[in-house]
């Protein structure tokens, strides 16, 4: 009898947990995916409670009985994930430089950029659901505090990443400045799927090559094929 894979990833479609699955592809371990579905009005199952008491998702379980680990955060996954089953794939020993350099832009997705682009989302959809009657004004508003406070910031985000892949051109294209990805990618995948869509006047071309090199990568594609609907696919 074949045993059951220690790994199990609760999944939730069109989320962060993407990232997680494409980790998981690239290394190769035995994992079971439970994917659950977004209610009508895009928000998590309640079933996902039943795993984290925060009901979102990624959530990660490793283990069985009393050892049994669960674990939530993205970041904090692709840590765990890495450096117990990744380490000669996905590590960075090589300097320490490289590093640092996997460290900063390791937070750097969920600290600066992705805070940005969240709010962003959130002033467009206010006015979708306030009332009939001061949704223009709603727009108005929002639009004003969009270009005032969140669009010259995210301009500056789009200088920094071009730059960044711009130096790592020429030693691999990772965030690391190695010939392979490492957590940073991982993790950063996600939040330049949401950048090229979300502040697509603010992408630069090195930026959209990127998140095509790793849609084009083949653990990337069994991705879409197991993750279900995913609205964050590269397109021209």
């Amino acid at each position: 009898m074949t045993s059951q894979p220690s790994i199990t990833l609760h999944h939730l479609e069109n989320s962060r947990s993407q990232r997680i699955l494409w980790l998981l592809e690239e290394l190769e371990v035995p994992y079971t995916l439970k994917v659950y579905r977004r209610t009508p009005e895009k928000l998590a199952p309640k079933e996902l409670l039943e795993v984290h008491p925060l009901g979102k998702s990624p959530v990660l379980t490793d283990g069985q009985g009393s050892e049994r680990l669960v674990l939530a955060e993205s970041g904090a996954i692709v840590e765990y994930l890495v450096n117990r089953y990744g380490k000669e794939k996905f590590g960075v020993d090589e300097s320490f430089s490289a590093w640092v350099d996997n460290l900063y832009w390791s937070h750097y997705s969920e600290g600066s950029l992705q805070p940005l682009l969240t709010r962003r989302f959130i002033y467009r959809i206010i006015p979708t659901r306030a009332p009939f009657f001061i949704r223009p004004i709603a727009k108005g508003l929002f639009t004003k505090v969009d270009q005032n406070l969140i669009a010259p910031e995210l301009e500056k985000h789009g200088r920094l990443i071009e730059s960044r892949l711009e130096q790592v051109a020429s030693k691999g294209g990772w965030f690391a400045g190695l010939a392979h990805p490492t957590s940073a990618d991982f993790i950063l995948s996600f939040t330049l799927e949401v950048f090229v869509q979300r502040a697509p006047e603010y992408t630069g071309k090195l930026t959209k090559e990127y998140v095509k090199r790793v849609q084009s990568r083949e653990a990337y594609k069994r991705v879409l094929e197991k993750g279900g609907d995913y609205a964050l696919v590269f397109q021209e």
